[in-house]
């Protein structure tokens, strides 16, 4: 398992052009082919640069991923907050949105995938 986590990321909202900012957390399970890790996180940012929603930029690098590694899984978790509800609207100021995409053994496997989040998650504890 290959992981690179806490890739900043800051794309634009398309409902409310507004900024939103956070973390990207990528893992792959290799097959037979690897890339460079500073590789993962140049595919978040180039998504990161689209005007859309974090659902879709979550589902985009996920599947990017697959399509061209052809790897065993992919998981990607995106923690973001949106400036649409922290500077406006509601003013939510300490929220934040967290979406994820598995594929392959990360959403066939169930300790694959608690490993993947507790590995993302060990700085925090």
């Amino acid at each position: 398992m290959v992981i690179v986590r806490d890739i900043a990321i800051e794309s634009h909202c398309e409902h409310h052009m507004v900024p939103f900012i956070g973390i990207a957390h990528i893992g792959y399970i290799p097959n037979k082919r690897i890339v460079g890790i500073s590789k993962l996180a140049r595919i978040a940012d180039v998504f990161a640069k689209r005007l859309q929603t974090q659902e879709t930029m979550t589902a985009q690098i996920a599947d990017t991923i697959n399509e061209v590694l052809k790897p065993k899984g992919v998981a990607v978790v995106i923690d973001a907050q949106h400036q649409c509800m922290t500077t406006r609207g509601t003013h939510k100021s300490e929220s934040s949105t967290i979406t994820s995409r598995m594929l392959g053994l990360f959403r066939t496997n169930s300790n694959t995938r608690n490993e993947f989040m507790n590995l993302i998650n060990s700085a925090n504890n």
